[in-house]
């Protein structure tokens, strides 16, 4: 492992890994917003979904003079996609990006705080809706607790994984919307990994993606279940007692 030290064009390789399926409107931006990074020491990874649109066309194009590896074939959804590319990355950490997404140049500065290998690194980020001509800001901040975790998930865009966490977990196809989230769980549930919060902007998140338009039942019924096996006890009884006192509270009945 290198330490991040000098200027920002040594120091650990971080992947970048993106999801593509028929994304010819956004992949050039995200992409552009990766290259023009300040700290330099970064491979793309893009797991494509066997696009039928010009994706492919564009990675190829892009690839010449940018560090990127790319596949392009039949998948089961994003997921699949990206556990295929986090297998495919070099890194020694991993970062995920949605080709709608956009790094911003605080992911450079965090970048820079790279050191120890069993840590997870976190910063904030932004989301936007696209409204019209001018989209819409909302920024998310904050250091997440085994709580916080637990009563809600954080956005996926705004970690820097080591690249041992997916040696030992990968997205669980199962779960359409929240294999990050169960991820997340696991790994803040597992205690040989540091979490560290910077608050640091490192990307911009689009609202109107695939996770905010679409539910996730089967997340929603295991919930409880995933809590307690990747939290322990102690913090499943906290979460139920503080879930069931806010839906007592807002006249909401369940029985799981």
């Amino acid at each position: 492992m290198n330490n991040m030290s000098g200027t920002m064009n040594s120091g650990p390789l971080i992947s970048v890994v993106i999801a593509t399926f028929n994304s010819e409107r956004d992949i050039r931006g995200c992409i552009r917003s990766i290259a023009s990074q300040e700290y330099k020491n970064i491979e793309i990874v893009v797991a494509d979904g066997a696009s039928t649109d010009n994706t492919v066309a564009i990675l190829k194009e892009l690839s010449e003079t940018h560090r990127i590896t790319f596949t392009s074939q039949p998948d089961k959804g994003i997921y699949d996609a990206l556990n295929r590319g986090a297998q495919m990355a070099k890194g020694d950490w991993l970062h995920f990006l949605g080709s709608d997404d956009r790094l911003l140049p605080g992911f450079s500065e965090l970048a820079q705080k790279l050191e120890d290998p069993n840590a997870v690194y976190y910063g904030n980020t932004t989301e936007f809706v696209r409204k019209g001509i001018k989209p819409v800001y909302t920024l998310l901040t904050g250091k997440f607790t085994t709580y916080r975790l637990a009563k809600e998930c954080m956005n996926h865009q705004a970690i820097l994984y080591p690249a041992r966490v997916f040696k030992l977990y990968s997205y669980n196809l199962r779960y359409k919307v929240y294999a990050d989230y169960v991820v997340n769980l696991h790994v803040w549930g597992n205690s040989s990994f540091k979490k560290l919060h910077f608050p640091i902007t490192i990307a911009s998140y689009n609202m109107s993606g695939f996770s905010t338009m679409n539910v996730d039942p089967v997340f929603i019924k295991e919930k409880p279940t995933i809590i307690r096996k990747s939290m322990g006890w102690v913090m499943y009884f906290r979460w139920l007692y503080k879930r069931y006192r806010k839906r007592r509270k807002d006249g909401i009945v369940d029985y799981y």
